[in-house]
């Protein structure tokens, strides 16, 4: 019984763990849209998102009210958005967007994981050529029409549209997103969460083993607070 205790103990922190990082990462999501378009949801299609994406993880509401507050106060700092490049082991390549008030931090402790991972933290913008920048809506389904919703959104910016069990994915441009945006939410389609995402234009095949190496150095910067997405190439 001890070893079971000791298993399902550890998945249960893991849970809380990926718990907490999405809390902190709507957190700071919430706070740079208050800083660009102020506090009021109605006013701010950014914070509606955010709000959205907290309600998705089952982000308490005094957690997301505490954030809106934190971030229109004069004291809050403001927060940096930027996206940093880097080779995982075995030629992968990283795409890590962090929101950070110390960007000397950030970049020290990206490199350390870096080091310590077999990669390489590398110039700004070199592997923009190998990724996409796309927006990303995953929206309920609802009995909607995706033959009508495929046709009626191409005049909205829509790419593609993937069925995803309950969930569709609706792919735009990164210069399409806010219309899309404003589409989705006149239609009153249920927004599960939208992201502007670097997709890439190919990916790498490795080993089990090689794969591995690659997704452990991935999980440690995931985990890394500054941090908010991470995209790669690996299949």
């Amino acid at each position: 019984m001890g070893r079971v205790f000791e298993k399902r103990k550890h998945v249960m922190f893991a849970r809380f763990d990926k718990m907490s990082k999405g809390f902190t990462r709507i957190g700071k999501e919430i706070s740079m849209a208050v800083k660009q378009n102020g506090p009021l949801p109605e006013n701010n299609p950014r914070l509606r998102i955010a709000m959205q994406a907290g309600k998705a993880i089952n982000m308490p509401k005094d957690r997301v009210e505490a954030a809106i507050k934190r971030a229109s106060s004069k004291d809050e700092t403001d927060l940096e958005e930027i996206a940093y490049h880097g080779k995982a082991p075995h030629g992968i390549s990283l795409i890590i967007e962090c929101a950070t008030n110390n960007t000397t931090r950030t970049v020290s402790n990206l490199r350390t994981f870096f080091n310590r991972g077999g990669g390489e933290l590398a110039k700004m913008g070199a592997n923009d050529y190998l990724f996409d920048h796309k927006g990303v809506f995953r929206i309920k389904a609802n009995g909607i029409d995706t033959d009508e919703l495929e046709l009626e959104g191409i005049d909205f910016g829509l790419e593609e549209l993937m069925v995803d069990g309950d969930e569709l994915l609706l792919y735009t441009t990164f210069n399409d997103y806010g219309i899309m945006q404003k589409y989705i939410e006149d239609k009153n389609y249920t927004i599960v969460s939208a992201e502007k995402q670097h997709i890439p234009n190919s990916t790498t095949d490795l080993s089990e083993e090689q794969a591995n190496e690659v997704l452990e150095l991935i999980e440690k910067i995931e985990a890394d607070d500054d941090v908010q997405h991470v995209y790669h190439n690996l299949a």
